[in-house]
Formats: C-alpha cells, structure tokens, sequence
C-alpha cells in the first residue's frame, strides 16, 4: 500500500464534484497540459474515482523469460502489486499502450476489489472484460483482449514513475476518473486544484443554465458585467461548495 498519508478527506470530496473536463482546464490553468489519460475509458459502472496512483511498469516480454505461464506470487512485479495496493490506491498499468494481450484478469481484479483498492487504470488491455465489468470497482482501460499479459507484457517495476496513456505519473500522484476517462494531478497540487475546479464547475452550472434557457454566449460565456452580478446574487441561494 502506499506509504504516503492519505488525502483530506475534504480534497477528496471536492474532487468527486468537477467532470475530468473542468479538471483539466484548471490543471492547464497552471502550465499543466498532458493530464488526461488518453484511451482509458471506463469499463464499470463505478465512475467516480478518487485516489492516489500506485505504478506497475511493463516492458516487452522477451521467449525466454516468459515463455511460461507460472506466475510467481513472491517476486513477480504484477502479483505484488495487487498484493499491495489498498483503500485509497489506484493502481496504474504502464502497457505502453500495447493492445495485443491483457495486463490483467478478472481473478486479480477481484482481489483488488477484496482489498479494498479505488480503482485500476491502464493505457492496455483488460482480459475477462466482461466479468470486471460487474464489479464494484472503478476500472478503465484501452480495449479487451482476451490474451495474457505474459504474451506481450513483462512486469518489471512497482512504484516508478511511469507513462500511462501518455501521461507521467508518478506513486502518489492523484487520478480521478468520470465517465469520460481519468485525470492525473501532482499531489503536491491537489488540495487547491480541488477548491479551483469544484468551483468552476458551480459556476459553469450556472452558465450552462443560462445557455440553455437562451441566452447569448456574449456577456455569458465567459461571464460579463450583468450576468457575474446574477450570478453572485445566485450564489446567496446556492454557495459553491467550498463555502457549505
């Protein structure tokens, strides 16, 4: 499990709030670009993902390393990651964005699920996609494969920083996953991309009500003199959630 303290819980709610769109903005607000994971899409009915990225590094496989298909639980990098990761974590595949096998099954998945993990992320394959599709657990992936990881992938690393749909991400970063995909934010910056982003979403609300009743995108998207009045008389009604 990670050995990093947990999130505020506080963060952690804010968080829960903006779509993965709203996040990014806020995130290229700060210089930050590349943070949308691309080709993770989710693969449950578990949408909503909050937690803090534990990595697993794969390379090529190579015939004779991994020509056979006993799996080590002691020393193989992939067996203990999922023995290790807990409340909280996300677990982050770096297939390199290799569709050809699956990075994992619904077996250790379903220990994922056991221990309590937030979530799993790969810019691969998940195999037995249809069984991880019931389970209670936030998982987002490339495209099914019904081959095994071994075929393709060797698990080489456990908590480095790794690429993940050509996003960096390193132990301890933090993913939020909507149904449009995942996210990642540098810890460091995730109490205040929190506050930002779950206000502008509060705002863009307002906004998106306004477009829809009609009115202009001039004076309203972005807001103008007569419509932040309006929409400061809205918040009295309706404070953004950083002010409940």
């Amino acid at each position: 499990m990670n050995e990093l303290p947990p999130l505020d819980e506080r963060t952690v709610e804010l968080l829960k709030l903006p779509s993965t769109a709203t996040l990014t903005t806020v995130l290229s607000k700060k210089g930050l670009w590349n943070t949308f994971v691309t080709g993770a899409s989710p693969v449950t009915s578990v949408t909503r993902m909050v937690g803090q990225a534990y990595t697993l590094r794969y390379i090529p496989s190579r015939a004779d390393l991994d020509n056979s298909l006993v799996f080590d639980n002691t020393n193989d990098p992939q067996r203990i990651a999922i023995e290790q990761v807990g409340p909280g974590d996300v677990l982050v595949i770096d297939a390199r964005g290799d569709e050809r096998a699956g990075t994992m099954g619904n077996i250790l998945a379903a220990r994922m699920v056991a221990r309590g993990a937030e979530g799993i992320v790969t810019d691969g394959c998940f195999r037995d996609t249809p069984a991880i599709a019931n389970m209670n657990i936030a998982a987002y992936s490339r495209s099914p494969h019904a081959s095994t990881n071994k075929t393709v992938h060797h698990p080489v690393d456990v908590q480095v920083p790794v690429g993940c749909g050509g996003v960096s991400v390193y132990p301890g970063d933090i993913l939020v996953g909507d149904e449009e995909g995942v996210v990642v934010i540098p810890r460091h910056l995730a109490d205040e991309v929190a506050i930002e982003a779950a206000n502008q979403e509060h705002r863009e609300d307002f906004i998106l009500a306004r477009i829809e009743a009609g009115e202009p995108l001039l004076g309203t998207y972005p807001l103008g003199e007569q419509a932040q009045a309006a929409y400061e008389e809205y918040c009295q009604e309706n404070p953004p959630p950083t002010e409940k």
